[in-house]
């Protein structure tokens, strides 16, 4: 079946809403589409390992969440408003009223503060999903995110681990690395 099939006919099922529909629906999913979701081999696994091994290497843990995610961790804990464009059905994959495919990893850094006292200090890398493409967009993409809690921590800490993270990642130890500060509302 594909991935629409699977969609479709869960939303038929009538299963209730909340936190164990969208764990019910995720399992579903990738039980239905094990090659999608388990490839060992290839380019994108092998560059979120090596990602997730620099990282480990500079004493972040690794965090995974669920690709359904509900409505709450996706949008609501991270301030974003029901009326922004983010929400809407033309940028994101409503499961249900409650139920989205995540739109970015953030909702594990919730999870993640919800459930974990600082020091915190974790990436988060994995699959995301939105409602856009065309030629030069996915429906589905790979992000990788970081969070940092704990006493004094600034943004000399993030400029070092991002230098430490590329100069690894490319193999050059002295990689040149220029920071510009944009704005994205």
């Amino acid at each position: 079946k594909s991935v629409s099939d699977v969609i479709l006919d869960f939303a038929k099922s009538g299963k209730g809403l909340g936190e164990e529909y969208a764990q019910d629906y995720q399992n579903k999913l990738v039980s239905q589409n094990k090659d999608a979701f388990n490839i060992e081999d290839g380019p994108d696994s092998t560059l979120k390992t090596e990602i997730e091994d620099i990282f480990s290497g500079l004493g972040f843990t690794v965090q995974d969440g669920p690709h359904c995610e509900l409505d709450f961790y996706n949008f609501e804990a991270l301030n974003i408003p029901a009326d922004h464009p983010a929400r809407d059905m033309q940028d994101t994959f409503y499961i249900s009223e409650d139920v989205v495919l995540r739109t970015h990893t953030s909702p594990v850094q919730i999870r993640t503060m919800r459930s974990t006292s600082p020091p915190i200090r974790i990436i988060v890398p994995g699959r995301t999903y939105r409602s856009d493409h065309d030629a030069t967009h996915s429906p589905m993409f790979h992000q990788c995110e970081g969070l940092v809690i704990g006493p004094d921590i600034h943004m000399g800490h993030l400029k070092a681990t991002l230098i430490d993270f590329c100069r690894s990642f490319f193999g050059v130890d002295e990689l040149p690395v220029r920071f510009r500060p944009s704005y994205f509302p």
